[in-house]
């Protein structure tokens, strides 16, 4: 790699907007002939980075260098045509179309007034095995896999003389061979002098393809690190803000905890549980009274797994016994039917429903689970809603109160109110606390370890380390999309949970 082959230098470049600066001060470098990581956290600021790069996002302050030269963008086409390419985890692929016109849509070889159709899919098949691939580019690009598509839109890039390839989440829905296939293409973009900006949440990855890595935080610069000198368990601190002399390989634990692991009746025993280009095979025991949670940086497989157990995603592979008997959880309706709860880590998307009031959305999955043939009546929505309005304090002036009025922290307690209305026997909760104020955060704990003692089973997802210590009997902590260990009693600890994730071998 030639260290003085600059690209893209991007200097102090800041991004506002209205209540949030998503950008602080950033810095950037990236070479021909390098794969460079950008990694951080949910809100870290990576993706208002690529859009401030691609021209999407005009920079606030700060500057950004092209080869040397000054450079600002209006557009993405205009990246395009600098040679600046974007590959994003959703494909921009029109599934209908051949490959070879994918390739060159807008770009068609002509002769005499139409699409000279013997060029366009001898220069495809020609592109296309520049990266080893060898396919019929005649067929629709949706009868390949995704592993192939990404393929198919990193040739399209290429032919359109690509300087820089920006891949965002890249291997998101691949398996371990499709990620295979798609670094040793990687390999051989970098040693034509291609710079690659690797967008990814996958430590294994980061470490096994890139030269170096940018470090973003709450939207600021942490750090530019050479990967194979960044120690994996300061890469982690370094994201989550933490001291990394803190949590030294070395260190022992400079506190104890004491024994609380529930040995109650197990409601859930999952064997080898399996999604393709989702998550990798696993085990999980969920006992009655007890709370489990899953610890683990963003991209882990923490959603995935609730996902999975509550019919959301279907498994490829694996089983569920839900109290000893073979169970098939095929739909979110018959997750429900076993009485199962699940309050989504985005309440304003896939949580409340904004134009209804506080009482219909405390009612929604217990009317949902009895059917439009059995309605409730008004009089019993409103002594359900009341009764949890109550017993989570739920500040409203009344339950006809559309909910988008109430705070982030009592929607919150508006969405859990609403499967407790269903008296759930499992309960997954997946970032309850995210966004809201330390009160009602505080509350909120409270509840859950209230729950629990009441024999609730409950499947607990947070990314504050300190949260998923204080509210879980055991803790099984996650990377890369596996479960990697479980912790229990003594064990469970800040500094163990870290040195667990920076692991570099471990039983899968």
């Amino acid at each position: 790699m030639d260290q003085n082959n600059v690209l893209i230098d991007i200097k102090r470049v800041s991004k506002a907007f209205p209540g949030v600066l998503a950008l602080d001060q950033v810095n950037l470098c990236l070479r021909g002939g390098e794969v460079h990581g950008l990694m951080g956290e949910n809100g870290a600021g990576k993706s208002t980075l690529i859009k401030v790069l691609t021209g999407l996002y005009p920079r606030d302050t700060g500057e950004i260098l092209f080869e040397g030269e000054p450079f600002s963008l209006s557009s993405p086409q205009e990246a395009a045509d600098h040679g600046l390419s974007t590959l994003y985890q959703e494909i921009n692929l029109i599934p209908a179309l051949s490959v070879a016109e994918n390739i060159y849509i807008g770009r068609e070889p002509m002769r005499f007034g139409r699409i000279d159709w013997k060029q366009i899919n001898g220069d495809a098949s020609l592109a296309i095995r520049k990266l080893d691939l060898d396919i019929d580019v005649t067929q629709p690009v949706s009868s390949y896999s995704v592993a192939i598509q990404q393929l198919v839109a990193i040739t399209r890039a290429l032919e359109i003389s690509a300087k820089v390839l920006i891949l965002d989440e890249p291997t998101s829905s691949l398996d371990l061979a499709e990620v295979a296939q798609l670094f040793k293409v990687i390999r051989k973009l970098k040693e034509d002098g291609i710079g690659i900006l690797f967008v990814t949440h996958f430590i294994d990855q980061v470490y096994e393809i890139t030269d170096r890595i940018t470090v973003l935080r709450n939207g600021a610069f942490i750090g530019e690190y050479e990967t194979q000198k960044l120690p994996r368990i300061e890469l982690i601190a370094h994201m989550l803000g933490k001291d990394p002399e803190t949590f030294s390989l070395e260190q022992t634990a400079g506190k104890t905890q004491q024994e609380k692991t529930k040995t109650g009746q197990t409601l859930l025993d999952v064997k080898q549980l399996e999604r393709k280009g989702s998550m990798m095979a696993f085990d999980l025991t969920i006992n009655k009274g007890e709370v489990l949670g899953l610890a683990g940086l963003l991209g882990s497989g923490r959603t995935e797994i609730a996902r999975l157990l509550f019919g959301i995603d279907r498994s490829h592979k694996g089983t569920i016994l839900l109290d000893g008997e073979e169970t098939v959880i095929s739909s979110p309706r018959k997750a429900i039917s076993h009485l199962f709860a699940f309050c989504p880590e985005n309440r304003k998307e896939e949580g409340i429903i904004e134009d209804l009031t506080v009482r219909e959305n405390i009612i929604l999955a217990l009317q949902a689970r009895q059917g439009i043939f059995r309605p409730l009546s008004g009089r019993r929505q409103s002594e359900i809603a009341d009764k949890y309005i109550e017993l989570l304090d739920i500040k409203t002036p009344s339950d006809s109160q559309a909910v988008k009025n109430l705070s982030g922290g009592n929607q919150q307690k508006v969405i859990i109110a609403r499967w407790l209305a269903t008296e759930p026997r499992f309960l997954i909760l997946d970032e309850p606390t995210r966004g809201i104020d330390v009160g009602a955060k505080a509350e909120i704990q409270k509840l859950i370890l209230g729950l629990s003692e009441d024999g609730l089973a409950i499947l607990f997802i947070s990314s504050e380390l300190e949260e998923v210590i204080a509210c879980c009997d055991r803790i099984a902590v996650l990377r890369d999309r596996k479960i990697l260990s479980e912790l229990s009693g003594e064990a469970i600890e800040e500094t163990n949970i870290m040195q667990v994730i920076a692991s570099k071998d471990v039983n899968q």
